[in-house]
């Protein structure tokens, strides 16, 4: 199984519990194996996942869903 990552840039500021909805929400999705975010760049969260199941921009669509404006970033 080959992973892959992606970040996704919230642009509204979102507070913990918030956040911790969002992630939680990304965990269930098929094809994600973890999220990570963190309360100093909540609006900030990675994603990994394995691309064969899944593609970074459904995951941005499941974000998008949640009722926040986002944007996946590429290095």
């Amino acid at each position: 199984m080959e992973m892959a990552d992606v970040t996704i840039h919230i642009h509204e500021a979102i507070d913990h519990e918030r956040s911790t909805q969002i992630a939680d929400t990304l965990r269930t999705h098929k094809g994600v194996m973890a999220v990570a975010h963190h309360d100093k760049t909540s609006h900030l969260m990675i994603i990994e996942y394995d691309p064969d199941t899944v593609t970074s921009r459904e995951l941005l669509q499941v974000a998008l869903d949640q009722g926040v404006h986002a944007q996946l970033i590429g290095l």
